[in-house]
């Protein structure tokens, strides 16, 4: 399991600096500054938890068991929150109106928050 997140948090690394270049660079002359911000929030979050995967495929003192929840988590959050906001922020670009699906964005947030939660309290019960 350990090799997988850590590959999965390597995967989401490399998107991120993909998608932080692409706005930088593609975007600017195709959305307005908010829409780039926006697109820059969502890649910000999926970097810092491409790097909260590197370190908890290298936490030893919690079990295999419990990784795997906080991964499907930050995997559900990143996918949820992250895709949601590029999505978002390049709505005016598409003919569909992905303010359908918005919905999904602190969805995805929740996942993230339970995601640190358990990671804190597993972390915290391995030295109680």
């Amino acid at each position: 399991m350990n090799k997988t997140i850590f590959l999965v948090g390597i995967l989401f690394g490399i998107l991120a600096v993909l998608l932080g270049a692409f706005g930088a660079h593609g975007l600017e002359n195709l959305v307005d500054a908010d829409a780039i911000q926006t697109w820059e929030t969502g890649v910000t979050y999926q970097m810092y938890h491409a790097l909260l995967l590197l370190v908890l495929a290298n936490v030893n003192v919690i079990p295999e068991s419990h990784k795997k929840w906080i991964f499907y988590c930050i995997l559900a959050g990143i996918i949820l929150f992250s895709f949601s906001i590029y999505f978002l922020a390049t709505n005016t670009l598409t003919s569909f109106d992905f303010k359908t699906i918005g919905f999904v964005t602190p969805i995805g947030g929740l996942f993230l928050i339970l995601a640190w939660a358990l990671l804190g309290f597993r972390y915290w019960k391995c030295f109680k």
